[in-house]
């Protein structure tokens, strides 16, 4: 079993990791030790040993060598010596902010319940590899029961982790913060990786040497957001791609977010993540509860690769809907970058025709066609269809697109409302802001008050009529702006800190209903691109548009970035025009699909126009990534050569079947050099005894040629050649690699 009790000590333990800890001395939950597997028999005393500190506040006068500011803690408070920052923050009806609590019981069950109004993972009961523990403790003063969860994923290596607080008392408890895990490691001796960027450039990877003191990163946007990503890791100075130990963790969660490190003056580190304490506050009235979001957290032994490859299995076997995680995902054309506002039935009919003559599976009605939205000015709220673009209707558009064999998907944007629009003249309450206050634009548009029933109750009925009337494939859900003036008219004023968690839940609660009622439709997720790219949105929307830029170079960097947590899977890429419409960069249709094809394709500009050519070219692409679909969508991905390091200029990656006998290996190269070294590629992921072929390449490679010597890469482009009338620069090239 993956969890085991002896007295008062708990052993969870995966496949490959153990994670141990105890009941301290003050009653509290002490951590022991977080790493490779220890096995089943533990020495846990030798984790309790205690030594007195000079001028360092004591357990008790009677027990001067326990020090909370010593200890390895689970949960940590604040206020009995420990000065590092808390997992939690209790005040009390009295004003107090001083917790004790007391171990009391815990219980084992077989699987992993779900959370609830929260995305969550989950296993079922008979699943034998999966366990979860709860540990209940006590602060009798108040009646405040604290309860630790720990589900233990043996197989995928991954322990997901939450806490609950539950006032069984009679008075009014408020929570100024409720992280969902806390972990004290021993030493400071790591880099910190995180995932930041803007819009247009999300998810770039940063490495920093941690130091002294607190390093963090937070969203205070009400949405996990492009800045940065519910993620961070800890890794030893020498950690690769491929070798080396490294600590993930990943919170499933879609609104303000903290990710914290903290360094202390025995250079102990202290991670914490969950809600973010700012702008956060709960009134817990007498018997209620409040639940945190889920964190999944993971250790490697075999580098970044390692940690990626059990947060994705983890993720398609655990969180993302099974009814999607499997199923091909089509390839779509999304009409936005070829019309933008301005189009009509003729001109989409026109684009859906061109897309089913060269193979593509699903047409994508984007923003445009509903109210009297002709720009980004008017219309959000009002989800009626758009007559004078549309004469027929939705319905008649879409039974055309269907008629021709294609799906057919919308584009919403449920969580927005513009000023000028029928919704904002009879609901102006229902927009967030604060009364008397100056409301801040963006885009020319505001937020909905998801903390209101009424608005998701209007939004589930506007949005299911537009399913049921085009029998709907496809939904993208879009938001583009994030809250400013958070306020709500229907909290009290004691409630408005709750309405940054009110508003994610409520989001989730309209994504659950329409999941829910319309389980054959596929969602994807979408936030000025992949401003909202988190675990909490795949639970409901199983792939998510990885990024407004599509430009193949642009892209190297983000899905690399993407690609340390999410799988493939979860990833929109599409092919767009050239110039490319967010740096003017111009690449070839070869390079563009190279790149998009490890993701989700799709194409994003008016194939109509393109010249027999391209569409030729367009035919051979989908064709190719229809062959090979399973293998780039459920594949497992390997990070070969990082744009990160030295110049960045070659950045390489490949994907391998589960049988390790197909796999693809993408090698971009950003300019051309003169005179260059002579390189090779290295592949990675495949059966050192298997013999293998490399589609271009002469010969039989077995599998640990391929993998420690591999093979010659020749120079772009010959002095003495023919081509000088082309460039090389962004260049890309595929190998297919087949076992004999």
């Amino acid at each position: 079993m993956s969890i085991s009790v002896t007295g008062n000590d708990f052993n969870l333990q995966t496949a490959h990791t153990s994670y141990l800890m105890g009941v301290l001395e003050n009653g509290e939950i002490g951590q022991y030790y977080y790493g490779p597997r220890l096995g089943d028999k533990v020495n846990t005393a030798d984790f309790r040993h205690r030594e007195f500190r000079s001028i360092t506040p004591t357990l008790t006068a009677e027990q001067p060598e326990v020090t909370m500011s010593m200890i390895k803690q689970e949960y940590p408070s604040y206020g009995h010596g420990d000065f590092r920052y808390p997992a939690y923050q209790v005040t009390y009806d009295n004003g107090a902010r001083i917790s004790e609590f007391v171990y009391q019981n815990y219980e084992i069950v077989d699987g992993k319940p779900k959370l609830g109004a929260l995305p969550s993972a989950s296993a079922d009961a008979d699943d034998k590899h999966v366990q979860t523990l709860r540990i209940h403790l006590l602060e009798k003063q108040s009646g405040l029961q604290l309860t630790l969860n720990y589900s233990v994923f043996e197989d995928e290596d991954v322990i997901v982790r939450s806490t609950k607080f539950e006032n069984k008392g009679e008075t009014k408890i408020k929570l100024n913060a409720a992280l969902s895990a806390s972990v004290d490691f021993s030493d400071d001796q790591y880099d910190m990786i995180q995932l930041s960027g803007a819009w247009a450039r999300e998810r770039h990877l940063y490495r920093r040497p941690l130091t002294r003191g607190v390093q963090a990163i937070s969203s205070t946007r009400d949405a996990s957001s492009a800045q940065q990503s519910p993620f961070l890791a800890l890794a030893r100075k020498q950690t690769t791609d491929q070798n080396g130990d490294v600590y993930g963790f990943n919170l499933v969660y879609s609104g303000n977010f903290l990710a914290q490190v903290e360094v202390d003056s025995y250079n102990v580190t202290r991670m914490t993540m969950g809600i973010n304490p700012f702008e956060f506050g709960w009134q817990l009235k007498a018997h209620t509860q409040f639940q945190t979001p889920e964190v999944m957290m993971t250790f490697a032994s075999d580098g970044f690769n390692g940690m990626s490859h059990q947060f994705q299995r983890f993720l398609t076997n655990h969180l993302i809907s099974k009814r999607w995680v499997k199923e091909p995902r089509p390839i779509l054309i999304n009409n936005w970058e070829a019309t933008y506002f301005d189009f009509n039935e003729q001109k989409l009919l026109a684009i859906a025709k061109s897309a089913k003559s060269l193979g593509i599976e699903l047409f994508v009605l984007d923003d445009g066609w509903f109210g009297k939205r002709n720009d980004d000015n008017s219309s959000l709220g009002d989800w009626q269809v758009n007559l004078a673009k549309l004469p027929n209707g939705l319905s008649g558009l879409a039974n055309k697109i269907h008629d021709l064999g294609l799906q057919f998907g919308l584009w919403f944007e449920p969580e927005m409302i513009s000023k000028e629009s029928k919704l904002y003249a009879a609901h102006p309450d229902w927009a967030i802001h604060v009364p008397d206050r100056r409301m801040t634009p963006a885009r020319n548009q505001f937020v909905l008050d998801f903390s209101r029933q009424e608005v998701i109750d209007y939004l589930f009925d506007q949005m299911a009529a537009a399913i049921r009337e085009t029998r709907l494939d496809y939904i993208k859900w879009d938001m583009n702006r994030h809250i400013t003036e958070m306020f709500s008219l229907a909290l009290s004023a004691d409630q408005q800190e709750e309405l940054p968690h009110r508003y994610i839940l409520g989001v989730y609660q309209l994504y659950e209903r329409l999941t829910s009622a319309f389980p054959d439709v596929l969602f994807e997720s979408c936030s000025s691109g992949g401003g909202r790219f988190d675990a909490g949105m795949l639970y409901y929307a199983p792939q998510t548009w990885t990024s407004d830029d599509t430009d193949a170079i642009e892209r190297l960097k983000i899905q690399w970035g993407t690609s340390m947590i999410y799988p493939l899977s979860t990833m929109g890429a599409h092919v767009s025009a050239v110039p490319n419409h967010q740096d003017r960069r111009v690449t070839s249709l070869a390079t563009r699909a190279a790149v998009a094809y490890f993701g989700v394709l799709g194409y994003e500009l008016d194939i109509s126009k393109m010249s027999p050519a391209e569409k030729t070219t367009v035919v051979d692409q989908i064709k190719f990534y229809k062959q090979y679909r399973p293998l780039f969508q459920q594949g497992t991905f390997i990070r070969l050569q990082s744009p990160y390091d030295g110049d960045g200029n070659v950045t390489s990656w490949m994907v391998v079947s589960d049988d390790q006998k197909t796999a693809i290996a993408g090698r971009y190269q950003v300019l051309a050099e003169p005179n260059p070294a002579y390189r090779r590629l290295k592949f990675a992921g495949l059966n050192p005894d298997f013999l293998y072929t490399v589609d271009g390449v002469d010969g039989e490679f077995s599998g640990r040629q391929l993998m420690n010597a591999g093979i010659f890469i020749p120079e772009l482009f010959a002095e003495r050649g023919d081509n000088r009338d082309r460039t090389f620069d962004f260049h890309a090239d595929l190998y297919v690699v087949h076992a004999k």
